[in-house]
């Protein structure tokens, strides 16, 4: 018999968060951002979920070319450009629209040897200090761009280090202005983030990437619930063992949890080496039977302890939910002092998945 744990994907649910976003920026085309695997979902299972977007956004070369191989013809961008001037054969093939944020780049682009000119979304620094050109630098940049026989249509992008905070994007808005002042094109601005609670920053094109997945931005499930989106991944397993405690014994790894009275524990087929986050303290919720209950002990490789005092009836083979709709994965990811964006990306290979329509 195979281990019992499984991830789920539900592509209803992605299917339903795109629309979602597409209601919120009814203005805006929308680019889906299916980076680092499609967030841990599976780009390969996830996409044709999506294929009502505008285009996906992503960072590898072999996830752009995946697409197109799988039959994608709409716009493919890469979020951090190219990453060497050979590469720009494969985007000239491929008909990719790349980030440029550095001056190598623009070289390597006119004196690249290309069928068609490629698009390029010029990457403003906000403020963030990752990639980008500082406002006084984009002018300059944007025309070395326009007059290159290489460049097709060049759209202004940047990005928010805080915009699930009310003011978050007042004072990059403010950059990201000033550097455009004398430049008309697209824009594409808004994150997750923005694209919910910013609407001026909406613009031409919006990039969401965790709300498509059905997690908050803020790391609070509670800030999106009146949203409508949905769980899009879902970790399941099964209680594989039960202990009935005596008062004052201990469980797991270094002894961390104590009985202080009777207690029954069950023993789930989980652990950090399937991506569930070790540094979960007793306390971190899950879901058992119906009843909302929470993981003792600490995490180890393959197992994880939860109390059955709240679920008495369970038994060997009851069905235990890690994350999914009724246990939020933002509220592991709190609990284990990380974000939800870690946890979905750090499923690891060895846990079976299924794809539910």
């Amino acid at each position: 018999m195979a281990r019992p744990i499984v991830a789920t994907i539900h592509s209803d649910a992605l299917r339903h968060n795109l629309s979602i976003i597409r209601q919120v920026a009814s203005e805006s085309q929308i680019w889906s951002v299916v980076k680092a695997n499609g967030y841990g979902h599976g780009l390969e299972r996830i996409w044709q979920s999506l294929r009502d977007t505008d285009g996906f956004a992503l960072l590898n070369l072999e996830e752009a070319i995946l697409l197109r191989e799988k039959g994608w013809k709409k716009p493919i961008l890469l979020l951090e450009g190219f990453f060497s001037p050979e590469e720009l054969e494969t985007l000239d093939r491929y008909r990719l629209t790349t980030c440029v944020h550095s001056n190598w780049q623009i070289q390597a682009l006119a004196q690249a040897t290309l069928s068609a000119p490629l698009d390029i979304y010029l990457k403003v620094n906000s403020g963030m200090n990752r990639l980008g050109f500082q406002p006084e630098q984009v002018n300059n940049a944007w025309h070395k761009l326009r007059n290159s026989d290489n460049v097709g249509e060049i759209t202004l992008m940047s990005h928010f280090a805080c915009a699930e905070e009310p003011e978050g994007i007042q004072e990059p808005l403010r950059r990201i202005e000033l550097a455009a002042k004398d430049i008309v094109s697209s824009w594409s601005l808004a994150n997750s983030a923005a694209t919910l609670w910013h609407p001026h920053s909406r613009r031409d094109w919006v990039r969401p990437g965790i709300i498509l997945y059905g997690a908050s931005p803020s790391g609070r499930w509670q800030d999106i619930a009146s949203t409508g989106l949905r769980p899009a991944m879902s970790l399941q397993s099964e209680i594989i063992g039960i202990q009935n405690l005596r008062s004052g014994e201990t469980v797991g790894y270094g002894r961390r949890y104590q009985t202080s009275r009777e207690q029954r524990i069950g023993i789930v087929a989980c652990g950090y080496a399937d991506g569930y986050p070790r540094h979960a303290p007793t306390g971190t919720p899950v879901y058992v039977d119906g009843v909302r209950t929470c993981t003792v002990g600490a995490i180890s490789m393959d197992m994880l302890a939860i109390d059955l005092t709240p679920c008495p009836e369970v038994h060997i083979g009851t069905r235990v939910e890690l994350w999914g709709n009724n246990i939020r994965i933002d509220d592991i990811a709190q609990a284990a002092g990380t974000v939800g964006y870690e946890l979905m990306c750090a499923l690891a290979p060895r846990v079976p998945v299924v794809v539910a329509n």
